[in-house]
């Protein structure tokens, strides 16, 4: 369904389930982040009101995540920690070439953004089906269906604006680019790398 040419490698949620608490961090920031996209093109596509109005709802949502991933730390007694930059994210936005017509600029990050919730979607189905701790096994199962939500709302919404056989075209070379950025990833306890 996400389309993603590489799957994670299996071992990710070893070093997650290790990690537990610097998985939860990142994954915290993950979601502050995910709001802030949501505001930012709010603030930078206005004249878009249907796109207004659904990143308006998601914003809320995703700072809603946000807190509930705080309060799992909390409850674990884990402080949320500094942001740390996530090479993932830096990675695939290098993929579209800067400028371009509005539009364009527009479906761009529309696309980057459907790809990032693809990617998050992924890898919550591992923790909620991989963890040991079925609290967290739950807790991401229900935040994986969010993503897949998420990843078709931007979707749909790249191909409403642009020209859908070229969008189309975009996101399978933009899948192809993320699985090559993906064979170096998979390492380390964060959401995305």
């Amino acid at each position: 369904m996400l389309g993603l040419k590489l799957p994670t490698d299996p071992r990710w949620v070893e070093i997650a389930e290790k990690n537990i608490e610097e998985i939860l961090i990142d994954h915290a920031w993950c979601e502050q982040k995910a709001a802030s996209t949501a505001i930012s093109l709010i603030v930078s596509f206005p004249e878009y009101s249907d796109l207004v109005s659904e990143m308006t709802a998601l914003a809320r949502e995703e700072v809603a995540h946000f807190k509930m991933v705080h309060d799992k730390l909390l409850g674990r007694g884990y402080t949320l920690g500094r942001d740390r930059k996530d090479e993932y994210v830096i990675k695939v936005r290098e993929f579209f070439p800067k400028g371009g017509s509005r539009v364009d600029q527009l479906v761009h990050r529309l696309l980057i953004a459907a790809l990032i919730e693809a990617r998050s979607c992924e890898r919550f189905r591992l923790l909620s089906e991989e963890l040991k701790e079925a609290e967290l096994r739950e807790f991401y199962k229900q935040l994986m269906i969010s993503e897949a939500n998420h990843y078709t709302l931007f979707l749909n919404f790249a191909r409403q604006y642009g020209e859908r056989k070229n969008v189309d075209k975009k996101w399978q070379e933009l899948l192809t680019f993320e699985a090559e950025v993906m064979k170096d990833l998979s390492k380390k306890e964060s959401i995305h790398g």
